[in-house]
């Protein structure tokens, strides 16, 4: 499908500068922009690129002041960055929908569907479960006996929810992500460990993404908790009786502890490990690689191993290429000493 310049801000409220009936028909990147793509420039450090780009439209910052001349046709917005996703959000929803139920699914007797719900091939729908309405649960999706759905979440092939958990509405669970397996629990006893049994579940509050092979384990009692608006990239491990607050955001191949509490609105880097038991107050950054092993009780940003204040991190390291040489000199220094004393107790 093709749109035009004044199509696109008329839908985004922004404004034309340049051709109003140049068109586009696909999304590029401001660095590989051809004819005929719509590209957009939110951050200063890329702005070399429009000046080069053959994109037929770029989405722009209102107050974005271009220092040369400017081939592509400009859509001025408040948020280039946010008017890009409503942009993207519009082509997906204008996607045809997959609908109706699969003669392979499996689905319980006690299963309840509500209306226009999609099942896959091979998906398995268990006792008792409930799923809401206009739900995808694309081919080999497992829900487990007794598992909650609300409306409009989307479950991708091989996501496996275990028996019990709730989802939100409005959810996306990527492929292989794994909702509800048992808690890291075991009871050392002699030379071996007894499993001790996870009888919780998860609970998943709506508009929560959750990426590709993420694992979120279901608590020993009561509910591990995942609060609405959550954002979880792939790959991430959260514990048993962990809490995420509202809106938090996780990078790829984070790890959370059990019992951990996280607080509203943080952000998290790739790779942050949060040692168990502790807790994190809201507005919390975590650079990448942090490691974390005791409650953070205000706002802040935090970096290193175990994390520190980022802006003390960052004059740490400023030193540490300066060690070597630092510690010849304090080798040097004592040697200069030690033949400063020999020489005073001669006298």
């Amino acid at each position: 499908m093709e749109f035009t310049a004044q199509q696109i801000a008329d839908y985004l409220k922004g404004v034309v500068e340049g051709d109003p009936n140049a068109k586009v028909s696909t999304f590029s990147k401001i660095e590989e922009g051809q004819p005929g793509s719509i590209s957009f420039l939110s951050n200063s450090k890329y702005e070399q690129f429009i000046y080069q780009t053959k994109a037929s439209i770029v989405l722009v910052n209102e107050d974005f002041t271009p220092s040369e001349k400017i081939a592509a046709t400009l859509v001025r917005v408040p948020n280039a960055y946010a008017a890009l996703a409503m942009l993207l959000a519009m082509v997906e929803q204008m996607k045809p929908k997959k609908t109706g139920i699969a003669s392979t699914a499996s689905i319980a007797a006690s299963a309840s569907l509500s209306d226009n719900c999609y099942v896959g091939d091979f998906a398995y729908i268990g006792e008792n479960a409930k799923i809401g309405a206009n739900c995808k649960l694309y081919p080999y999706a497992y829900i487990g006996d007794n598992v909650s759905i609300g409306d409009n979440t989307i479950i991708y092939p091989h996501a496996c929810i275990y028996e019990g958990c709730v989802i939100g509405s409005e959810c996306i669970l990527h492929s292989g992500a794994v909702i509800g397996s048992d808690g890291f629990g075991f009871a050392p006893e002699g030379e071996s460990y007894t499993k001790i049994p996870q009888l919780g579940n998860v609970i998943i509050e709506d508009n929560v993404e959750v990426g590709a092979n993420t694992t979120i384990d279901r608590a020993v009692m009561g509910s591990t908790i995942i609060r609405k608006g959550v954002k979880l990239d792939n790959l991430i491990q959260i514990a048993h009786n962990v809490e995420i607050g509202e809106n938090t955001v996780m990078a790829a191949q984070v790890g959370i502890a059990g019992s951990v509490k996280v607080g509203r609105h943080c952000m998290f880097g790739g790779q942050v490990g949060l040692a168990g038991h502790i807790q994190i107050a809201d507005n919390v950054n975590f650079g990448a690689q942090a490691g974390v092993i005791s409650s953070v009780k205000e706002s802040t940003s935090l970096l290193g191993a175990p994390a520190i204040n980022a802006k003390s991190f960052m004059r740490s390291s400023a030193v540490f290429n300066k060690l070597p040489d630092m510690y010849r000199t304090l080798g040097q220094l004592q040697r200069e000493i030690e033949q400063l004393k020999k020489e005073i107790n001669k006298q």
